[in-house]
């Protein structure tokens, strides 16, 4: 879009772009440029400063104030005299400037460098719409994947329940050989464990998308470590592990949704015995922190230690790490999640200190 008042430089301008192959509009002054500018497409305006009524200056201000022009590269026409309204304009926001009278060379060369970055925009500006557009609908198939896994979680949970329930059955029904026990044993364990699979994954869901409401109410510690020893108990028997705990005697009872509280310190006490060699021990302690409004809980262990490249990846959803020795990946990479997440809805944090062949051990505050 050429935009002068003189017709005599419009129609140089004109002819001359013409020549080098564009599609040439004209202005004969600034409201018109801007009228035009908003009913067509234009990628470069050629700007004179000195028109009567609205000046190129007032145009190229109302321009770059228009969400959808201001990214239209503008070169300022100006006579020789007009070259610091011209560096002013710049400052402005426009392009370049082409002096009068018009050398073509220059004129060409300016509009070719102008072009090219608007093109340039043009495409960073297309791939970027369409990066949101995929993003949306990556965001929307997340959704169905997460409302069909949430479907299928759910209702597992009812036919597992009931295997579990007809294999306790089982055990007042008659009476049973070693053999049978030690079956019904493990697959009593297996089933117990794949539903705290299935209602970590729900709890999981609901923390991430904000619904899970905390039954929050008075919580005994000695109480806490009780059930959560008596669940972790069998296996740290089968492992000849020793537990040994240590309460704060000063700290007797706190708020908490003591469900969420308990399988968080049954999943912490079950990794640490799950890692932690035949004959070794594992510890659960409990100190208020130094400012004295939480208590921190932590469950310590002997095993093999975790390197500190994966300290944020084991409280991932699905994060696993393998340990040092064979290599071996071990849980579903949910437990940790699961912690992570029931300590920030108590405002509290969790977070592991350990080294390879040391140990580790995990520390979870949860406000008094």
């Amino acid at each position: 879009l050429v935009v002068d008042d003189d017709a005599a430089n419009r129609d140089i301008l004109f002819r001359r772009l013409k020549r080098q192959g564009y599609a040439v509009e004209t202005a004969e002054n600034g409201r018109r440029a801007l009228e035009m500018m908003q009913a067509n497409s234009f990628d470069l305006v050629l700007l004179d400063i000195m028109m009567p009524d609205m000046d190129g200056l007032e145009v190229l201000k109302r321009l770059k104030l228009d969400e959808v022009l201001q990214h239209i590269p503008v070169i300022m026409i100006s006579a020789m005299s007009e070259t610091d309204s011209a560096v002013r304009c710049i400052e402005l926001g426009a392009e370049d400037y082409l002096p009068k009278p018009f050398d073509p060379v220059l004129l060409r060369a300016r509009t070719i460098a102008c072009l090219e970055r608007k093109h340039a925009y043009d495409r960073e500006n297309q791939f970027t719409q369409e990066l949101q557009a995929t993003y949306k609908r990556l965001q929307e198939l997340e959704g169905m994947r997460d409302d069909l896994t949430n479907m299928i979680v759910h209702d597992l949970r009812t036919p597992l329940t009931s295997v579990i329930t007809g294999l306790q059955t089982l055990e007042v029904m008659g009476e049973m050989d070693a053999d049978q026990l030690e079956m019904l044993t493990i697959s009593l364990n297996g089933g117990n464990t794949l539903l705290g699979m299935v209602n970590d994954l729900l709890d999981i869901s609901k923390m991430e998308s904000g619904t899970l409401t905390l039954d929050v109410d008075e919580v005994k510690i000695a109480e806490l470590f009780g059930k959560s020893l008596s669940q972790v108990n069998s296996l740290a028997t089968a492992k000849n592990l020793q537990i040994r705990t240590e309460i704060d005697p000063h700290i007797v009872v706190i708020r908490a949704d003591g469900d969420k509280l308990l399988r968080t310190l049954v999943n912490l006490l079950s990794n640490a015995i799950k890692f932690t060699p035949h004959g070794g021990e594992v510890r659960l302690a409990t100190h208020k922190t130094e400012n004295e409004q939480s208590i921190q809980f932590t469950i310590s262990d002997n095993g093999e230690g975790i390197p500190a490249s994966a300290f944020g990846r084991i409280f991932e959803k699905f994060g696993q790490v393998e340990t040092r020795t064979a290599g071996r990946k071990n849980s579903t990479g949910l437990g940790l999640t699961f912690c992570k997440l029931v300590a920030e809805a108590h405002g509290g944090r969790i977070w592991v200190e350990s080294e390879p062949g040391a140990g580790s051990t995990f520390h979870l505050t949860i406000p008094v």
